[in-house]
């Protein structure tokens, strides 16, 4: 860990800001952030962590420590993804509320300060999230429909409206999200996985409305094996706190389907006989339900998250 006050007493916020290849305009977004915070009431503490870039981001980092003295650089040795740099950046954190927010110019970040009051004041939330108003990522054709279709699966298995299901910009209490840390996947789904598990466990989640301009730099958002990621980890997530949620339905839709079929054969020939689909239907559906029954009660008996 490079540069930050010593001594000092611990800030009440602290800025986690992944940075892989921000060169070009990650000192803008550090100027951006701490105008914004000095101008605040908070004290605070930006944590940039470079992630193994392989321009001069880590050298700009580092120049900006005399200017900056609440910027404090961690630099990573290997690439670990944003949802490392975001998980290893909050167990660094010194600060009660931490902001997780990206380098590439996109969100709002002049708004940081807003968010924190707004957990300051309310107890009621835990996190709060800047819900995006446009869509300005590459593949635009292609994300919209696919991030709604995500959206929608996480928001019906987590019974919950979810206006922005993965903006890189939001704020949380750090002692709430310590136990669900080490759930985080490696790679972009890191915010949707945090989402998720605070909502599965009545974390209560207040979004505003935020927009998101276009990318500073050359995105790394890989849109097949992204999307794949995302609803991965949306069923993942679901399993993990609430399996019934997902296997349960399954299970009785083809128990539904067996039954009919099974009065339907009966009819049919006259006879106590069933074909072989009608008693694999039914078969299939009790296996289920009972894996979904087991799987709830792993969840339950656990004593940890």
């Amino acid at each position: 860990m490079e540069g930050g006050e010593t001594g000092s007493p611990d800030p009440f916020v602290t800025v986690v800001l992944p940075c892989y290849n921000e060169e070009a305009h990650v000192l803008a977004e550090i100027e951006r952030i701490t105008a914004a915070l000095d101008a605040s009431e908070f004290d605070y503490e930006l944590l940039c962590i470079d992630d193994a870039s392989t321009d001069g981001t880590l050298q700009v980092l580092r120049a900006a420590l005399p200017r900056f003295p609440h910027l404090r650089v961690l630099p990573f040795r290997r690439n670990g993804g944003s949802g490392t740099a975001r998980r290893i950046g909050t167990q660094q954190a010194r600060g009660t509320v931490v902001v997780w927010t990206d380098a590439d110019m996109t969100y709002e970040n002049e708004r940081i300060p807003e968010l924190v009051r707004i957990l300051r004041d309310d107890h009621s939330y835990d996190q709060v999230v800047a819900a995006r108003t446009s869509e300005q990522g590459t593949h635009r054709w292609a994300r919209v429909p696919a991030k709604w279709i995500i959206r929608k699966i996480a928001e019906w298995l987590t019974a919950s409206r979810i206006p922005d299901l993965n903006s890189g910009l939001r704020a949380f209490r750090r002692e709430i999200s310590l136990p669900y840390l080490r759930l985080l996947p490696a790679g972009f789904s890191c915010v949707t996985t945090l989402t998720i598990a605070f909502l599965a466990n009545q974390h209560d989640i207040l979004y505003v409305e935020s927009r998101y301009a276009k990318r500073a730099g050359v995105s790394k958002f890989h849109f097949v094996r992204d999307a794949y990621r995302y609803i991965l980890q949306v069923l993942r997530m679901v399993m993990y706190f609430d399996p019934l949620r997902i296997l349960m339905p399954v299970a009785l839709w083809l128990l539904g389907i067996g039954i009919v079929k099974s009065i339907v054969d009966l009819v049919r020939y006259q006879a106590p006989y069933l074909a072989n689909n009608t008693v694999l239907l039914v078969v299939s559906g009790l296996m289920i339900a009972t894996l979904g029954l087991l799987a709830d009660l792993i969840v339950r008996s656990r004593d940890g998250v």
